[in-house]
């Protein structure tokens, strides 16, 4: 019994530790770059977030069916809005020795590289507008 104890506080230590890891190093990347195609070149160096993952992983939508995606990617390119945003992971571009620092004062234009610290709303406006054209599809 206590070895089983024993172990169960070295896994939920362990556990806590990788979840406190993932948290830091995900709060250093506070810009990124928005996307128009998602069939560019895949590159291990990024993350790659579409409008309908993000659309899964922020507010828990998805898409009735297929046709109804594909809406939604109507919708954000009717508005000319990117399609997906893709974070660096080795480092916070702009910031590469994470002193926190927003280089550009255009941080939040929507015309290049976007920093969320500079209160770039495009991403979320991405992810809403893709979420109001699959919405609005009928399937």
């Amino acid at each position: 019994m206590r070895t089983t104890l024993r172990r169960l506080g070295v896994v939920s230590a362990a556990a806590a530790a990788a979840v406190a890891v993932t948290a830091t190093s995900a709060s250093a990347h506070h810009c990124y770059v928005p996307m128009y195609s998602l069939s560019a070149p895949a590159s291990s160096n990024w993350f790659v977030l579409s409008a309908e993952t993000g659309a899964d992983l922020i507010f828990g939508y998805q898409a009735a069916c297929d046709e109804a995606a594909d809406a939604g990617y109507d919708a954000l390119r009717a508005e000319r809005m990117p399609v997906g945003i893709k974070i660096f992971e080795k480092m916070t571009i702009g910031d590469p020795k994470g002193t926190e620092r927003i280089p550009t004062p255009n941080g939040a234009d929507g015309k290049g590289l976007e920093y969320f610290g500079a209160g770039s709303t495009l991403a979320d406006e991405m992810v809403e507008t893709w979420i109001a054209g699959a919405d609005a599809h009928d399937c």
